[in-house]
């Protein structure tokens, strides 16, 4: 089975070593790695351009894989990486075999409730709203419903570890995880 190693790790000042021991890992347990960063990107004029090539080759690497294995760890904020997300949406979509894992263990509720720094009241309409007014999600799911429910309806892994705060994006515990689940449903 080819897998497509999802998540943040692209963006790691050691992104290469941390997609080679994760390819590495993928290998032990019989499936064939494909990972963003590995394939050659032609040169573009602007930008721009680089960027949407950038975004072909990925998909043309998601069209080839039959499953992914998505780091839906929080970056940069609350919530996973928005091009993860866009990831795991696309082989969702495509009805490939679906994993994620998390290295935080606090839920999306949580780390919400801390983003509002516990400014919430439940408003009349029985919903828990920030001071903005907006709702929260509190379904004691890792992140947004769409993607922890996307997986776990497609009978998929979710496999949340407690990661040192250093170790955030390197910490291959809960990927692991769900390399033995994948590797145990055949």
């Amino acid at each position: 089975m080819r897998l497509y190693l999802a998540g943040p790790e692209v963006f790691l000042p050691d992104a290469a070593q941390v997609m080679a021991a994760k390819s590495a890992l993928a290998r032990r347990y019989g499936f064939d790695p494909i990972c963003p960063g590995d394939a050659e990107i032609p040169p573009a004029e602007t930008p721009f351009e680089f960027g949407l090539r950038i975004s072909a080759v990925d998909e043309e690497m998601m069209n080839a894989a039959d499953g992914i294995v998505a780091n839906l760890t929080p970056f940069r904020g609350i919530a996973a990486d928005v091009g993860t997300s866009f990831e795991l949406g696309y082989m969702c979509a495509q009805g490939k075999a679906v994993a994620a894992y998390t290295n935080v263990t606090d839920d999306h509720f949580a780390r919400t409730m801390a983003f509002y720094q516990g400014a919430v009241r439940r408003a009349e309409d029985g919903y828990q709203r920030g001071p903005d007014g907006l709702s929260l999600e509190d379904f004691g799911m890792i992140d947004n419903l769409m993607l922890h429910g996307g997986i776990t309806r497609r009978m998929g892994p979710v496999t949340v570890h407690r990661a040192a705060p250093d170790a955030l994006y390197t910490d291959l515990t809960g990927f692991e995880a769900c390399l033995k689940a994948l590797a145990a449903a055949g």
